[in-house]
């Protein structure tokens, strides 16, 4: 039988260059799906769309998270851990740059293709980064370790929404639905040029600062850490590892938790527009208040995980972003965006904390299974989609909450399933 690397040596130390390289990506990634939240509110705006049609942009977005993880996953086995993170690098550059004639063609199905692409990028790199950031160091360590690498997520979360505050939203121009259909075709082409010109050169921008990425990770030496049996046995892996509870309801929780994250973030600022009445670069400060959140909180949970076992944090945040949904559904006017700020917060530490005790001792699977958990990110755009339809079709924002609230409900059970954390240390044979 082939020898195989299950997982790190007790006393590996973690490369701190190549650790901060593949932590870097976290931060790039997040920036993407931040910026993409905010173009719910943009298209709307630019397009005059329904909450339901915006909701193609996650649907779009999420649907390549699915579509592509696997894939990634078999290419990372019979390659490496790097060949991975640069494939995925190609493509995020390639979605970037089609943002540029999607703009020409001022077509929303021409940018639902960019962002197909460039979330195509976002998920090899997500397959390749988190297993990656877990083999590089001793098992014992390795949720702390995601923690940690997952911790630069949402502060380049914080950097998309301000990329979008400044160079996307501040550009939109402040007549209304009812204002752009008394305008002549000209007049409102003239407007919509402008903005969706805004839109195209801020993807181009980050575009160009990913090449310079690519090539740093390119020309570093970076831990290996592959198979050496490069065998894909597709059916006999996902067969065994979904009979393995821990990991099966794993992926069902983060499918549930992902559409809460992306559905809370996609609403946040059309909720605020409407409790406080404001206009959409400001009430995407409230936004950046809730990835602020997001980032403490996901650092305070990582030091708290020395002490505490993640799955005893895990149902704790999830009873409380259950009670804060609540207020955001029946409450108003300031304490409800306040309450709909504090979801993130308990949101922080809830994806790194299902991946890690959904991974424990998978051994040689865990490329494979690392996979599943990324396609499990499909739930971000199915329940965002079913979110907007609930917004859409009950003409209520605030109802629409519901729909990350029994998300929260599903990631309390697993924490509760998971054995309160404790580590599995027995191998998958």
């Amino acid at each position: 039988m082939a020898k195989t690397i299950t997982s790190a040596p007790t006393k590996f130390k973690t490369p701190i260059w190549p650790f901060i390289l593949i932590t870097s990506l976290f931060f790039m990634w997040g920036m993407a799906n931040n910026l993409t939240d905010t173009l719910l509110a943009a298209f709307k705006k630019i397009k005059s769309m329904s909450d339901f049609q915006t909701s193609f942009i996650q649907m779009a977005f999420y649907g390549a998270y699915f579509c592509l993880a696997l894939p990634a996953a078999i290419f990372i086995k019979k390659f490496t851990y790097k060949s991975g993170v640069l494939l995925g690098l190609l493509f995020y550059i390639g979605g970037c740059l089609l943002f540029l004639p999607a703009g020409n063609a001022q077509s929303y199905a021409f940018f639902l293709v960019a962002l197909y692409v460039l979330a195509s990028g976002c998920s090899i790199l997500e397959t390749a980064a988190n297993p990656y950031i877990l083999a590089m160091g001793p098992e014992s360590s390795a949720t702390r370790r995601l923690n940690l690498a997952q911790s630069f997520n949402p502060i380049g979360s914080i950097a998309g929404i301000l990329l979008s505050k400044v160079f996307i939203l501040s550009k939109l121009n402040e007549a209304g639905e009812a204002e752009r259909k008394l305008m002549s075709a000209e007049e409102l082409r003239a407007i919509q040029t402008v903005e969706i010109d805004a839109v195209t050169m801020t993807y181009v921008g980050i575009g160009i600062l990913l090449v310079g990425i690519w090539l740093l990770i390119a020309f570093t030496k970076m831990p290996k850490m592959s198979d050496e049996d490069t065998k894909i046995n597709l059916l006999p892996t996902l067969k065994r590892i979904f009979k393995i509870p821990h990991y099966a309801w794993g992926v069902v929780a983060q499918f549930f938790y992902v559409g809460a994250q992306i559905g809370v973030w996609s609403y946040t600022i059309r909720y605020v527009m409407q409790e406080l009445n404001l206009e959409e670069d400001t009430a995407a400060d409230y936004y950046v208040y809730s990835l602020i959140a997001f980032t403490v909180s996901r650092f305070i949970a990582t030091g708290l995980m020395k002490f505490i076992k993640p799955g005893v944090l895990l149902t704790a945040a999830a009873f409380m972003a259950i009670l804060s949904s609540l207020v955001v559904i029946f409450g108003s006017g300031l304490l409800a965006v306040y309450a709909l700020v504090s979801i993130s917060a308990f949101m922080s530490l809830m994806f790194p904390t299902i991946y890690g005790i959904a991974m424990q001792g998978l051994g040689k699977d865990s490329k494979i299974a690392g996979s599943g958990l990324i396609m499990a990110i499909l739930g971000g755009a199915v329940l965002t989609a079913i979110q907007g339809l609930v917004s859409t079709y009950m003409e209520s924002i605030h109802l629409a909450f519901f729909v990350p609230l029994l998300c929260f409900a599903v990631v309390a059970t697993y924490g509760l399933m998971s054995k309160k954390g404790e580590p599995l240390n027995k191998q998958v044979a």
